[in-house]
């Protein structure tokens, strides 16, 4: 679900379960053309699939951080304390382009990248990957 689908009442009613919040990040640099962007949105909206489809109702997708800085880090754990702080349970960085480190962003609870998971699991892997990780996180 997204958070603009979201009115004061319902969301007093679904709190409950939508205990997750995903953050998207497209890691753009300014730099790159508008053909070049809407590239970089597509992959992240095909990332960001993997979770929203098969756990919709679970999940609030919120407005993503586009633009690389050098304080993202920092930025992303403040937000996800607050997220946590106003009632989410779990918070989830996606990213197709970037390479985040987790470490590094502790307020996290899962920070899931693209670029990595083609490393480690292959292409075809990943929705699978995925798929556990978000299990994992909520059984803990």
């Amino acid at each position: 679900m997204k958070f603009s689908e979201m009115t004061q009442d319902s969301w007093a009613e679904l709190q409950l379960y939508l205990d997750t919040c995903l953050i998207p990040y497209t890691a753009l640099s300014g730099e790159q053309s508008p053909v070049e962007v809407t590239e970089a949105l597509e992959r992240l909206r095909d990332f960001l699939d993997l979770v929203e489809i098969p756990f919709k109702g679970r999940i609030m997708t919120y407005p993503a951080f586009h633009y690389a800085n050098p304080e993202l880090s920092m930025t992303l754990n403040s937000l996800s304390a607050q997220l946590k702080s106003s009632g989410f349970k779990y918070v989830v960085i996606m990213s197709s382009d970037s390479q985040l480190d987790g470490g590094e962003i502790p307020s996290a609870d899962l920070v899931l990248s693209r670029s990595v998971l083609t490393h480690e699991v292959g292409e075809d892997g990943i929705a699978r990957f995925v798929g556990e990780k978000i299990r994992e996180l909520w059984k803990k």
